[in-house]
Parts: structure tokens; sequence; C-alpha cells
């Protein structure tokens, strides 16, 4: 397990695997494989190709991340509507940077794509996260640049919860995730908690940092096993500090805080609709979820205060006037609720404008 197919086929163990498998079959040679894998790519590329040639647009989306083996990747995605008006996208590629991600870099990466498909004029609109090279670049590339707002929310959750009641409870959370994730004799006892209670068997969630929402599944999870992980840890011997009554209660009402957030941020990743439009009105909608009340202790309305104020920021940063006509385009959000009142009109005359500039003379 874990070796590459060259070695597996040097070794001779694969064909051997195979006899016994099915023994009348011989596998083919190395090279008969490659070179179909480099037919089936040409064949995709050449779809690929032509989907965009017979398209008038193209919005691109980029991710800058690192292999495990520590090596820089970009991976870029073309969005388009098809001739029958369906949406698709696919990968164009996924390069290999060697030079640091500064703003001129990260633009060139995104030009060399576009010409290397041939659709630099084609191309409307890049989107990326809001990392500051990524913003600068896109002020140098000859695109209108849309921000990922989905990574937007999930920046404002991380910095709310930083400057919140619930850093000690999810510190005391993430090391009782550990004490169970880390020992498969501890997963077990733990499992065997949960059939007793009459409980299905599901391993707790450790939230990292750069996962989306995984804060949420980890508070989710360890709420619907409280009982058995409690009783777990107090049939064993450890030196957690264990969640006091009054933390569990914190973590409820986070849960309840963050839920919001959790269905927006899927809202806006879908791929199988156009998502543009529903920005403006899913913030709206947060921002209600993050009025304070009479009720809300302290803790949570730090956590509420400190959301709507870095979502707001962050909000400014966005491409705001786009966001706004795909809002009116929109027949469900027509009525521009989640635009303020003194913008509305000015919305409606600059998409009259671009209806007119796009009539025939």
């Amino acid at each position: 397990m874990g070796r590459s197919d060259s070695e597996t086929q040097d070794s001779g163990s694969l064909a051997v695997n195979l006899k016994l498998i099915k023994p009348p079959y011989k596998p083919p040679a190395r090279s008969t494989i490659t070179i179909r894998i480099h037919e089936l790519y040409e064949t995709e590329k050449k779809k690929k190709e032509e989907a965009l040639v017979h398209t008038e647009c193209v919005a691109l989306t980029g991710d800058h991340w690192t292999s495990l083996s520590n090596d820089n990747y970009l991976g870029v995605t073309a969005h388009l509507i098809t001739e029958a008006w369906g949406l698709t996208s696919f990968a164009l590629t996924i390069m290999k940077t060697e030079e640091r991600h500064f703003a001129e870099a990260c633009a060139e990466q995104f030009q060399t794509v576009a010409r290397r498909w041939r659709i630099e004029e084609k191309v409307t609109t890049v989107g990326t996260d809001s990392a500051r090279n990524m913003i600068a670049a896109a002020r140098i590339m000859p695109f209108n640049h849309m921000p990922c707002t989905a990574h937007i929310l999930q920046r404002c959750i991380t910095v709310s919860l930083a400057d919140s009641g619930f850093v000690t409870a999810l510190a005391k959370c993430r090391k009782i995730v550990g004490h169970f994730k880390h020992s498969p004799a501890n997963t077990a006892e733990l499992n065997a908690e949960q059939v007793s209670l009459g409980r299905k068997q599901e391993p707790l969630a450790q939230d990292v940092p750069m996962r989306w929402n995984s804060t949420l599944e980890m508070v989710k999870r360890l709420i619907h096993n409280q009982t058995a992980v409690t009783a777990t840890l107090d049939k064993q011997k450890h030196k957690l500090v264990l969640l006091t009554p009054p933390e569990w209660d914190k973590l409820q009402r986070l849960e309840t805080l963050l839920e919001p957030c959790r269905y927006v941020t899927e809202l806006l990743g879908g791929e199988a609709y156009v998502s543009c439009s529903v920005v403006l009105p899913a913030f709206c909608h947060l921002r209600r979820v993050m009025e304070v009340t009479d009720e809300d202790p302290a803790y949570v309305v730090r956590f509420k205060e400190k959301f709507k104020e870095d979502l707001a920021s962050r909000q400014e940063h966005t491409n705001y006037a786009w966001l706004q006509i795909a809002t009116a385009l929109d027949p469900r959000f027509k009525d521009l609720r989640s635009v303020p009142k003194t913008d509305r009109e000015a919305v409606w005359t600059t998409l009259a404008g671009m209806l007119h500039e796009d009539s025939p003379r």
C-alpha cells in the first residue's frame, strides 16, 4: 500500500495480484496506459476548447494552495453559460508556481491561462479569495474582480470567535476531540458507549482553521454526543479539563449563531445556479440574525457586534455595484430590499443605461 504504479509494476506484484483475481487477464504495458491517458486528455481538452469558442463570456475563479510536499499550485476554473442556457464549469489548469505570490506574479498567472486558452477577450470577471495579494492583483488585471463572498463570511466567523467569550470552551472542545481522535482505544470506548445509549456510532469532528464550517461541525457533534462523551471520560484516566454546564450552554448558543452562516456559505457555494444575485439578500439576512436581543448574554453580544462590524468592513471591498445589478435582475429580489433605499434608484438607472448600450442601433 502507498506505492506508486511504477513501483508495483516493476516489482511484478501487480501482475501477480491480477493473475490471482483473474488468471486469463493480461495487463496492458505501461506505455499503452500512458498513451491512452494522453489521448483522453487531448479529447477532453478539445471539448473544453469548443465550449469556450461557442460562448460569449467567461468568468474565471482561481485559488492558490499548497500540497502535502509543500509545493505551491494555482488552480483556475472557467465558468460559462452554454448555448442551451445551461451553467457549466471546468478546470482549465492546475499549475505549479515557483515564484512568491506577489500581486504582479498572480496577475500574470491568470493572464497566462487566459492567453493559453485564447479567451483574453471573453473573460469578464475573475473570482478569488480576499487575500491582500489577490486584491492587489485584481487591480492590475484587465478584468472585473469579484471576491469570494463565502470566504469573506468565513473570515468574519474566525475574527468574531477570536474576540468573543467562546475561546476557552472551544479550546476544551479541541482537546476532548483530540483525546478520542488520537487513540483508537478511546474511540472504541466512545463507540461502545454510543451503542449502549442507543445512539448511532459517529466520530467526533475536529475543527480545522482552513476548513469552512468545521467549528460548527465540531460543536454539533459534541452536543449530540454529550452524554456518551461525558460517560466515557468519567470511566477513563486523563488530564483533560472538562466542559462545565455553563460552557455546554455556550456551545448550544454558538450552534444557533453559526447555523445560519453555514446555510449561507453552502448557498453561495452552489454551482448549479447563479449565486451572485443571492449575496446581498443573504448578507441582509445574516445582519438580521445577528441583531442583539435583550436575552443575549454579554459574550453573545460581543460576537454579534464584532460579526456585523467585520462583515460591513469586508463588504466594502466587494464588487458592490455588480452585486446590486445581479440582485435587481433576479425576480425574487427585484424589490431591492437588501439595498439601501438611497441606492435603489441609482441601480435601476445603471441597469437601464447598460441595456441601452447593448440594444441594436
